[in-house]
């Protein structure tokens, strides 16, 4: 009994370590060092389920496409010192904070009203907590 006990624990560890490193891959950012090539994506606007609009630099010359699921289709020519200007948001920067600063941290309150990634969720430590006084409190 203890050993199939043990097993489900692993396979359900390894499973859950899994999720885990593919829930980071996917969150990583694929618009480093996409612009060294000749053909580059400047920009692009979804508009519905399966069509986009993008702008696309090819070498001197910025074009605007329309894209499908089918086909690529040319719209027309922009400006490429216009295009390559224009700023919609500005970039966020993420620094680390040294650990000595982390009690200082609670002082911050756009941090500090920040819900955990994990809150609410199976993997959230709160969760099982909550789980447990349930069960207690239900035994006795």
């Amino acid at each position: 009994m203890l050993q199939l006990t043990l097993r489900i624990v692993f396979s359900l560890a390894v499973v859950l370590f899994i999720m885990w490193g593919l829930a980071r891959v996917v969150r990583r950012p694929l618009g480093t060092g996409r612009r060294a090539g000749l053909v580059s994506v400047l920009g692009r606007q979804q508009l519905s389920k399966g069509a986009a609009v993008a702008v696309v630099r090819v070498v001197d010359r910025a074009l605007v496409v329309g894209v499908t699921d089918g086909q690529v289709t040319l719209l027309g020519e922009a400006d490429l010192a216009a295009v390559e200007e224009y700023q919609p948001d500005p970039v966020v920067r993420r620094e680390a904070v040294p650990l000595d600063e982390l009690s200082t941290l609670a002082a911050l309150p756009a941090l500090a009203a920040r819900p955990a990634p994990l809150a609410g969720s199976l993997l959230a430590p709160g969760t099982w907590t909550q789980a447990w006084q349930a069960l207690r409190g239900r035994a006795s």
